[in-house]
């Protein structure tokens, strides 16, 4: 029975997919909340509206204009990789996990790009809208990458006895993230767990450059 879809276009499907549902999602946050607004979801689930000028989960630590550098050039890589293993018909799952992977950061670097010349910025208690190119919060590669997926799933205190932060607040998990982290961070994940063999298999990696 001849398969509905190659390799090659399951792989397209999931970046398209990835990419549409993470900037619908960016788009309404930034047009209908305001920065640091939040909806309380359950007691352990928030939309809590944030930017980053960092990495993935609200890191920051080098100057914006590299991180997207770095990140457009790593796109580049994971994207010929990509295409290099899809080439040579490895397996499905594998060739997903690289296209979650691709279709993730190519999701915050369209933030890192565009948002900063044709968003407003959100102060509170005002929110985004579109404006004419050039009139943003910021310049071409300097925008804000929206997160809003909280998961505070235990808060609690340090006992008072531990050393350093005891009797300050904690909270597990604490980072904020989005669509594009979550997809990249399953996609790191299933390689790791289910084909890490392709990671480590040296001749695998010598034929791609053959190829």
């Amino acid at each position: 029975m001849k398969k509905l879809l190659t390799k090659g276009q399951i792989a397209l499907l999931v970046i398209f997919a990835v990419l549409v549902i993470d900037q619908i999602i960016k788009i309404w946050i930034k047009t209908h909340m305001y920065m640091h607004q939040r909806f309380q979801i359950t007691d352990w689930f928030e939309i809590y509206f944030t930017q980053n000028n960092g990495m993935a989960f609200g890191m920051e630590v080098f100057s914006k204009l590299f991180l997207t550098t770095f990140r457009i050039a790593a796109v580049g890589f994971i994207g010929w990789y990509l295409y290099k293993i899809v080439k040579r018909n490895l397996k499905t799952g594998f060739i997903v996990c690289v296209a979650l992977i691709w279709a993730g950061a190519m999701g915050n670097i369209i933030d890192s790009v565009f948002y900063g010349v044709i968003f407003t910025n959100p102060d509170p208690p005002q929110i985004a809208t579109f404006t004419a190119i050039g009139e943003g919060y910021s310049s071409w590669f300097h925008g804000k990458v929206v997160d809003m997926f909280y998961f505070p799933i235990i808060k609690s205190s340090w006992p008072t006895w531990f050393p350093f932060v005891g009797g300050d607040d904690f909270t597990f998990f604490s980072p904020i993230f989005n669509f594009a982290d979550a997809a990249i961070s399953c996609g790191i994940i299933a390689l790791l767990i289910f084909y890490s063999k392709y990671l480590n298999d040296t001749q695998t990696h010598l034929n791609l450059k053959r190829k």
